[in-house]
């Protein structure tokens, strides 16, 4: 079985992933296979423990999972993946942890900017990272993942080692593998001084599109998933 096969897939504690009996699930997890996708009872699930460790179960009712194949392990890719984002208006900071979910980031940094706009202080910044906490998971879980991908909390620019996206700067590489994207009002000199620079193309981007372009250049690389040549591919 490929885990794209299963019916659905969700993630349990790491224990739990180990049992030859039955698999116990988060209620809203079970309330989810039951109610929204309607699993019918021997419906085939992919469980993970979001450390790379996965399993096939079959659903059935009262909100538990029986075991029915080996505990696997899935390969994890090299290097891990980071890109960092400033904040933004309204929902964009959750569509854009799903996206970068689905598209393999392994961690996600919020970061606390000098010209950010949005600002997440105190009990609200809490609130927001646990937010986007539960939007990773719910994406890692569509998107088949076997790793749960970290979301820090908000963290200062300074305190994350990294290239900052910006206009002008080097082509983007997997020896860089953290990319850090600006507020709308750019990054202030201070922020940008030392640091190293990385292009994400000749236009100027919204943020939310600054941290996709990243995430997919930085996943291509790692997968392979383009083919390069010298002379170009019209030459």
């Amino acid at each position: 079985m490929e885990l794209r096969d299963s019916a659905a897939h969700v993630f349990v504690v790491p224990d739990a992933l180990d049992s030859e009996d039955s698999i116990a699930l988060d209620p809203t997890d079970a309330h989810h296979l039951e109610r929204v996708l309607r699993l019918r009872a021997g419906e085939v699930v992919s469980v993970s423990d979001g450390r790379g460790r996965w399993r096939p179960a079959r659903w059935v009712s009262g909100g538990a999972l029986a075991p029915c194949g080996a505990v696997q392990g899935a390969e994890s890719a090299q290097p891990p993946l980071t890109v960092g984002f400033t904040p933004v208006k309204g929902d964009r900071p959750e569509w854009m942890v799903q996206k970068l979910t689905e598209l393999g980031v392994d961690r996600i940094v919020p970061l606390r900017a000098a010209r950010s706009v949005v600002r997440w202080e105190g009990d609200r910044a809490g609130a927001q990272v646990d937010r986007l906490r539960r939007v990773a998971r719910e994406a890692a879980m569509q998107s088949r993942r076997c790793t749960l991908p970290v979301v820090d909390d908000l963290t200062d620019v300074g305190a994350v080692p990294g290239a900052l996206a910006e206009l002008g700067g080097a082509p983007i590489s997997l020896e860089q593998p953290t990319v850090l994207i600006g507020p709308e009002g750019g990054w202030s000199p201070a922020e940008t001084e030392g640091r190293a620079h990385v292009s994400l193309g000749p236009l100027v981007l919204r943020a939310e599109t600054a941290a996709m372009a990243a995430a997919v250049l930085l996943g291509a690389l790692r997968f392979h998933t383009v083919v390069t040549s010298e002379r170009g591919p019209w030459s």
